[in-house]
């Protein structure tokens, strides 16, 4: 299995983390925006692994 694999197994096995992913991902594309093309994907990503490493709160 890889990594890949067992963080989606990880997301699809706790209830809730996908949403506070998809929130934490919208919260920091927005707080990127002033970084031309690419801030807004690397707010997302930022945002979205913030919220994995949080999963256990």
């Amino acid at each position: 299995m890889s990594k890949f694999d067992e963080i989606q197994g990880e997301i699809k096995a706790t209830p809730g983390l996908g949403k506070k992913m998809a929130k934490y991902s919208a919260i920091g594309a927005i707080v990127a925006i002033p970084l031309p093309v690419v801030g807004p994907v690397l707010g997302a990503i930022a945002g979205a692994a913030v919220a994995y490493a949080k999963r256990k709160d």
